[in-house]
């Protein structure tokens, strides 16, 4: 498959540059895979398409403050953007202007924190040694939330601090959020429950490379970054019965469908953790997921191929045509997708 078929032409003024004002009324787009039938809801009325017995399971990763400006001993401006824990205190990043920070330079953050900026990585990343070797829990006072590149905004606001963040995040350590879970709010949660529908978790740390766009010609060509994951004993517990009951499996974001398709096999769910670089495309049949709920992604991105293996490449792109002559917001803090 050509990754231009994942091409679309995406109005700038449909890209949301903010939240929803409340986590649960976003517009929800309901696209059947049976019929191929596309409606439009609410996504408070999310229930209403599930079935008593279903597990919806949701990615409780926090969202660290990975943004960092700091400056030099000369009092030039450093901005520091992390990206993963290679040991401890020492982190992969980020760092503008890069040309002008040499291996060796001290960089000064608030409240006590500095670090060294080491050699270059791979991809123009840097090496970043910290005084702190927990430094994530230093971030709260020292970083900004990252927001994603395509929300032009100079800073985030306390509102983002929020809402660029689930509502069940859990476990520190994503430098972006597990987007369609944004949507869930405490009342969904309740009505879900009282429709019998049960709450299952796991942990997937999303990486900056989930913005990486598929620059190659075949799409099969692309190499996703790994991620790293958990999937408890108990989740897979809850998994196995749901499916053992005859429920199903409602994957809520690509990061969910991703581990789960990871760990599932023949034998069921298998509990878990370590990394993963799976990356699903057409035309690739999920065995670990019958329901997904997803945003609406990049064009080029193997976020959209995966949504694309699972719906089908002709519905998906159809549901997207229709949902940018309907208006609906894209990206992080845009509208909501169920694919049934």
């Amino acid at each position: 498959m050509l990754t231009e078929k994942l091409n679309f032409n995406l109005p700038e003024s449909q890209i949301a540059q903010y939240p929803c004002e409340q986590r649960d009324q976003s517009r929800l787009m309901v696209v059947d895979r049976v019929s191929g039938a596309i409606h439009q809801d609410i996504y408070h009325n999310l229930p209403h398409y599930l079935k008593r017995g279903d597990c919806l399971v949701l990615n409780d990763t926090r969202v660290i403050r990975a943004r960092l400006h700091g400056r030099k001993a000369s009092g030039g401006a450093v901005e520091v953007f992390l990206l993963s824990e290679m040991e401890p205190g020492c982190w992969s990043a980020l760092v503008r202007p890069s040309a002008k920070v040499k291996p060796g330079t001290r960089v000064f953050f608030s409240s006590g924190v500095n670090a060294w900026v080491g050699e270059v990585l791979d991809e123009g990343k840097r090496k970043v040694c910290f005084n702190h070797v927990d430094i994530v829990e230093h971030l709260e006072q020292t970083g900004d939330i990252p927001l994603p590149p395509y929300i032009k905004r100079n800073t985030p606001s306390e509102k983002d601090a929020e809402r660029y963040q689930t509502l069940y995040a859990r476990y520190p350590g994503a430098v972006a959020a597990p987007t369609a879970g944004l949507h869930v709010s405490a009342s969904l949660l309740d009505n879900l429950e009282d429709a019998g529908i049960q709450i299952a978790y796991l942990t997937l740390h999303v990486g900056y490379g989930t913005f990486k766009p598929v620059t190659t010609v075949n799409l099969e060509d692309h190499v996703v970054d790994a991620e790293e994951f958990v999937l408890p004993e108990s989740t897979a517990d809850i998994l196995n019965k749901t499916r053992s009951a005859g429920g199903r499996i409602v994957a809520v974001g690509t990061t969910c469908a991703r581990v789960l398709e990871t760990r599932c096999s023949t034998g069921g769910f298998q509990a878990g953790a370590g990394s993963t670089s799976l990356y699903l495309y057409p035309p690739h049949t999920f065995a670990g997921v019958d329901l997904l709920q997803t945003n609406f992604h990049l064009p080029r991105s193997s976020l959209l191929a995966l949504v694309c293996a699972f719906g089908g490449y002709e519905l998906v792109m159809q549901a997207y045509e229709r949902a940018i002559s309907e208006k609906f917001r894209f990206y992080s803090y845009g509208d909501v997708m169920l694919i049934r």
